[in-house]
């Protein structure tokens, strides 16, 4: 059974942290639920560690999300959406038929989305292509987990690949350049 992923829009009081102040937002959550009452249950669960104690959130729209799947990736902090056209072949008419689907995936910026994204379809058999990658409004991704033990592993692995720190990229990039343009001309 896939999941479906419900994308729930929340009005709340949140910190900002370059100012200390508390500021109103609106803001898109993705939780994974099986009917729009169990989304809004489970929004209203997850995102009481985000409010101070006698604060409520509002649910301004629930609606259900496009995604086929969601990948998140170590050491990456936003999220970003991954259009791939899986390209069959039709017999029949003789003719090529593009499936399209929408993955979202974690990275840093535009560039590392579409190399993790390369990355998740790497066993597909499929032949694709990954014509758009923009980056998503979405704050934070709930997975739904039952609690069962075999999928305790799953919950850690996921939560922790999502809640990774982003790595800094000391690496010097002009030198970096530099270095392969030497190495192509020896």
């Amino acid at each position: 059974m896939s999941a479906t992923w419900y994308e729930c829009k929340i009005k709340y009081r949140k910190l900002e942290e370059e100012t200390g102040e508390y500021k109103l937002k609106t803001e898109p959550f993705l939780v994974d639920a099986i009917s729009y009452t169990e989304a809004e249950s489970r929004i209203t669960q997850e995102m009481a560690a985000y409010l101070r104690e006698g604060e409520e959130i509002k649910i301004t729209n629930i609606k259900v999300a496009n995604y086929a799947e969601i990948h998140p990736f170590e050491n990456s902090d936003r999220w970003f959406k991954c259009k791939v056209s899986m390209i069959a072949f039709d017999e029949e008419s003789g003719k090529e038929r593009k499936t399209n689907q929408y993955l979202l995936i974690q990275g840093n910026d535009v560039k590392e989305a579409y190399e993790n994204t390369m990355t998740a379809m790497k066993d597909t058999m499929a032949e694709y292509t990954i014509p758009a990658v923009s980056e998503s409004p979405i704050m934070d991704v709930f997975p739904y987990f039952s609690g069962e033990e075999s999928e305790l592993k799953k919950l850690e692995n996921f939560m922790a690949l999502k809640d990774a720190v982003p790595a800094k990229n000391d690496i010097n990039e002009e030198a970096a350049l530099a270095d392969s343009f030497a190495t192509e001309t020896e």
